[in-house]
């Protein structure tokens, strides 16, 4: 129930960020976000293609990537890039005077049962941002990926 819940929250929060941004929020584009949701970890576009065929029988790969290409450009979810995989963002709403996504992100996986946490930490999000300014760098897009064994899994 509180699952439930927090996506019917969740879904209106993203259903408002998109009419802001001017952008549409296809039943497809809904669908592969709330199979993310759904996730303990993280999932493969395959995965997603498995699951979204059980309610959708004549999806395609196509139609998976082109969703997440467009959940990755709002900033609703993540790419893991070690496991090519995906995770949604916890921290999607926060963005730029010009709309764009902005925060960095830290995922800790877990290499025995694949959950994915991400956390903010201030300090560090200073600092990278003070030595991605040193160095006149422009930023497209900031992921740390720490892998490891989570608390459950020890």
């Amino acid at each position: 129930m509180k699952a439930t819940i927090l996506n019917t929250r969740l879904l209106q929060q993203v259903t408002e960020l998109c009419q802001q941004r001017g952008v549409r929020l296809t039943s497809q584009r809904q669908q592969v976000l709330e199979l993310i949701w759904q996730q303990k970890g993280s999932a493969t576009a395959y995965e997603l293609l498995d699951k979204l065929k059980q309610t959708e029988p004549q999806a395609k790969p196509p139609t998976v990537y082109r969703a997440l290409e467009f959940l990755l450009e709002q900033g609703f979810i993540h790419r893991v890039e070690s496991t090519n995989s995906f995770v949604s963002c916890c921290f999607f709403d926060e963005h730029d005077c010009h709309g764009q996504h902005k925060h960095f992100s830290h995922l800790l996986i877990c290499d025995q049962c694949g959950d994915v946490t991400e956390l903010q930490d201030e300090t560090l999000i200073k600092r990278l941002t003070k030595n991605i300014n040193a160095h006149g760098f422009k930023l497209t897009n900031h992921v740390i990926e720490t892998h490891g064994v989570c608390k459950s899994c020890q």
